[in-house]
């Protein structure tokens, strides 16, 4: 087996626009880390994940610890995180005001670390063999992984002094606004469902953008995320209201009690990128039967052979699995894509935030056509790093400008834009 002879981390600030969410606003540039892994004969494999300050402590004595080992000790991953300590400051209990995903342990944070590297590993593991990822999974089950439209209220720039590039895309603050926004992502990437991110305006509100999507896409498939933002009474008039056009509804009440409240009360399936982020909170949600949908996401997960393992455990319950996203690259829309490739039953389409990244480190972007993207047979994870947009990338990152990015925080950039902005506490409605 090939021995890992050196990791370089390389954290980058990515443009992102100006989205809106429960939580405030996506700030101009948002932090990455890319991992790359390289072994005795000079293979180099990439992995992605968070690229705050939080992520990057664990990285650097993780990535110590790898060199010497065999690049396919992927269990071995978990044993060298555990060893490392997680400073109590860095951890915040309260919703992770980035990743929107629920409240943060160490443990979470170690497994989105330990995800990045195992992507990384495989990626080189595949080349060295001459094996995609998906293979080294057990294989794919399809040619092309679908995607959903994610749709988002946004301004049509970032605050005055940010130094953000025009993104292009323009204003969405109203159910006109979110219609144009759907048809420019089906004319551009040929997508045929559509997820509205929600909890920023009143319930009613986002609920007739819903019903202005049903009207302007019929029979596509809508979902809506409000990010725990309603309560449990305002998620089941919601729920019901639109109940002949919701494929289903994402995280309408906050934790695992509220959702199972919620679904007691509507037939609306409910899914969950945050009561079930880890194994440890699956019993409880499946035993009240609080969600049919998990959202699931390697970063959070710890990787792609763990994304499965969870996928294994949703069929036993009868539980649908999907794919959740936050502000990501092409390195992880290639890693999602391969791990979604071999899970059976996928009936919903993935979450991706890619068309919204108008800046990577790839030699070439990945393709979304008829709102699809191919599995290649290519080795690893079929992509490569462009070192120029790279380096430019980690320029920024280092740039004393930019400092203040390095650790994402949609709350701070919404007070640029309105600084009387208080993080709404929940339920908000």
């Amino acid at each position: 087996m090939l021995t890992v002879t050196d990791v370089r981390l390389t954290p980058v600030l990515v443009a992102d626009p100006p989205l809106l969410n429960a939580q405030g606003l996506h700030q101009p540039y948002t932090p990455r880390l890319i991992i790359e892994v390289e072994t005795e004969d000079g293979t180099v494999g990439a992995g992605e994940t968070y690229g705050d300050g939080r992520y990057l402590e664990l990285a650097r004595p993780l990535a110590a610890k790898l060199v010497g080992r065999a690049v396919g000790d992927l269990n071995g991953l978990f044993t060298l995180a555990d060893g490392i300590g997680v400073d109590a400051h860095r951890v915040d209990t309260a919703v992770d005001g980035g990743g929107l995903r629920g409240a943060q342990t160490a443990d979470k944070l170690r497994l989105s670390v330990v995800s990045g590297f195992e992507v990384a590993c495989l990626d080189a593991l595949g080349k060295a063999l001459g094996l995609p990822v998906h293979a080294l999974l057990g294989g794919k089950v399809r040619d092309s992984v679908e995607y959903s439209g994610y749709l988002f209220y946004k301004y049509a720039a970032h605050p005055r002094g940010t130094a953000a590039e025009e993104d292009g895309w323009g204003p969405a603050l109203d159910p006109d606004g979110i219609v144009a926004q759907a048809r420019a992502f089906a004319e551009r990437y040929g997508f045929r469902s559509f997820k509205l991110k929600g909890g920023v305006f009143p319930p009613e509100e986002e609920a007739a953008a819903i019903r202005a999507l049903a009207a302007a896409f019929p029979g596509a498939p809508l979902r809506l995320d409000p990010n725990g933002a309603w309560s449990v009474e305002t998620s089941v008039k919601v729920a019901d209201g639109l109940a002949d056009v919701l494929e289903y509804l994402e995280d309408p009440a906050l934790g695992t009690a509220a959702m199972a409240g919620v679904a007691a009360r509507t037939s609306v399936p409910l899914a969950t990128n945050m009561c079930v982020t880890t194994f440890e909170e699956i019993p409880e949600a499946f035993a009240r039967r609080a969600v049919r949908v998990v959202l699931s996401d390697h970063h959070y997960w710890g990787g792609l052979r763990r994304t499965r393992e969870l996928a294994a455990v949703c069929r036993t319950f009868g539980v649908d699995v999907s794919m959740h996203s936050n502000t990501h690259l092409g390195i992880s829309l290639a890693a999602m894509t391969h791990v979604a490739a071999t899970v059976p039953g996928l009936r919903h389409a993935c979450d991706t935030h890619y068309p919204w990244q108008s800046e990577d480190v790839l030699t070439e972007r990945p393709r979304f056509e008829r709102g699809r993207v191919t599995v290649g047979d290519a080795p690893g994870l079929g992509v490569e790093i462009d070192r120029d947009r790279l380096d430019a990338l980690h320029r920024r990152w280092l740039d004393e400008d930019f400092a203040a990015l390095r650790d994402r925080d949609d709350a701070a950039a919404m007070r640029r834009a309105k600084p009387e902005w208080v993080t709404p506490s929940v339920p908000r409605w």
